[in-house]
């Protein structure tokens, strides 16, 4: 199956999702959508037990594109002086988010490049990630001059513990596969072009077990994860409401696109 920014390839009892969106795989309300209409497809296929994410291009998921001047000419709201606004609407694509954290089923991750913001967010929605020594992850908010989205501030916790967390929050530092590995943000590392068939390998280890029996063990682990992360997201949207009005915001943003340290004024 494919469609606008997807595929999906079913073998044996294995699915992969591959994000079409090359180089970077910036992410806005249609592709979570298409990402979610997929994981519910794979949950009502009886005969699938396992789901890899994937992606093309350099970056896993760069998040979301803040500054893309095609995307300000088709919403005036860009245009003036509101990146946020690129992401569609922030409530809506966070609803469409949390409908991945509902899927049934495992999913691992390949993570081969860069999954930055949001993108870290989505890398996190699923259950295992294999990496490799020229991934990065980073949770980049704050160097924006904004607020953690996408769950962040309920899964990233709960994966590599609180400090790690606040750690990540606080710099926007960039954390290196090795890196990510050692601190359980990731749980294998293996060569660049090892990725995406290491975490097909470990999806159909997954596989190997009784479909009914992954279900219910899963449904348990995962319990009110879905419904947290819901009420999550409602704050760190009042909070990205707040601050993407702000100079910081703006400041935020352009000095990432013109690489520089940005020159924040707390306003």
């Amino acid at each position: 199956m494919t469609t606008k920014d997807i595929a999906v390839e079913i073998t044996g009892h294995v699915a992969l999702i591959e994000i079409r969106r090359p180089p970077l795989n910036f992410f806005d309300i249609a592709l979570i959508q298409q990402i979610a209409d997929a994981l519910d497809a794979i949950d009502a296929d009886p005969e699938i037990r396992a789901t890899v994410l994937a992606a093309q291009g350099k970056a896993f998921c760069a998040g979301a594109n803040f500054g893309d001047p095609a995307r300000q000419e088709v919403d005036p709201a860009a245009a003036k002086g509101d990146p946020a606004d690129s992401l569609g609407q922030i409530g809506h694509l966070y609803i469409e988010a949390v409908r991945i954290f509902r899927a049934k089923k495992p999913i691992v991750a390949a993570i081969h490049g860069a999954a930055i913001g949001g993108g870290l967010g989505l890398a996190v929605s699923a259950d295992f990630r294999v990496t490799c020594p020229e991934a990065r992850f980073s949770a980049n908010f704050t160097k924006l001059g904004f607020h953690p989205g996408f769950g962040l501030t309920v899964t990233l916790p709960e994966l590599i513990g609180r400090n790690n967390a606040e750690l990540m929050f606080y710099t926007s530092r960039r954390v290196t596969g090795e890196d990510a590995v050692k601190m359980g943000l990731a749980n294998e590392l293996v060569p660049l072009n090892e990725v995406r068939s290491a975490a097909l390998k470990l999806a159909r280890e997954i596989a190997e077990c009784a479909p009914l029996g992954l279900l219910s063990t899963r449904a348990t682990m995962r319990a009110t994860l879905a419904d947290r992360v819901m009420e999550a997201t409602r704050h760190e949207l009042a909070e990205q409401t707040r601050l993407r009005s702000t100079e910081d915001f703006k400041e935020g943003v352009k000095a990432t696109e013109e690489r520089r340290i940005a020159h924040f004024k707390g306003r």
